[in-house]
């Protein structure tokens, strides 16, 4: 089984941001799907979906973006059966709508996937990337909290339907295929 999770941060002042893209990836999915998600703990809502012949927990971590290790490490201890982890999650370093697959690596920066190292001791897990892009000026730490304007959001909701896409081949066919199949010119 998979545990594919989509960073973000709960609360309606944070749905639209660039920081919510993976929040976003996981409510296509589930839509997709026709599962409900439901909130299981204070931590985290889940449903469990099959994915093409994949069996599936899509999950949004409830305890904000810095704290997401939390809910991560929650559900893989009540799972025993998750054998792959998947994060979906925005980067600054890619231009907005552009994808990247990783299988492991560094967190580059982004505190979501840093707290889940942290709590996982491990960066052996699988990351989809959606680029954001950089400020031109202020703060990262701003930016990612700011909504996309009416030019980015175009590219954006283009890029969330495609990972949602992306997803289905990386549990199915894997991370190569994916890589080949997803990867967009940055």
């Amino acid at each position: 089984m998979w545990l594919v999770v989509g960073l973000g941060n709960p609360g309606d002042e944070y749905e639209e941001t660039r920081h919510n893209l993976g929040f976003r990836v996981i409510d296509v999915l589930a839509s997709s799907l026709s599962v409900k998600l439901k909130k299981q703990t204070s931590d985290y809502i889940s449903g469990r979906v099959r994915v093409g012949d994949e069996k599936a927990i899509l999950l949004k971590p409830l305890t904000f973006m810095n704290r997401s290790g939390i809910a991560v490490r929650n559900v893989l201890w009540k799972n025993d059966d998750i054998e792959n982890v998947l994060v979906i999650h925005d980067d600054l370093d890619l231009e907005p709508g552009v994808l990247r697959i990783r299988k492991s690596g560094s967190s580059g920066g982004h505190n979501g996937i840093q707290s889940i190292i942290d709590s996982l001791n491990s960066k052996d897990f699988i990351r989809l990337k959606i680029g954001i892009g950089r400020p031109q000026r202020g703060p990262a730490e701003r930016y990612v909290l700011r909504k996309f304007n009416k030019q980015e959001r175009i590219i954006i909701d283009e890029a969330v339907e495609i990972a949602a896409d992306a997803v289905s081949v990386i549990l199915n066919k894997g991370v190569l295929q994916a890589q080949n199949k997803f990867h967009t010119p940055a």
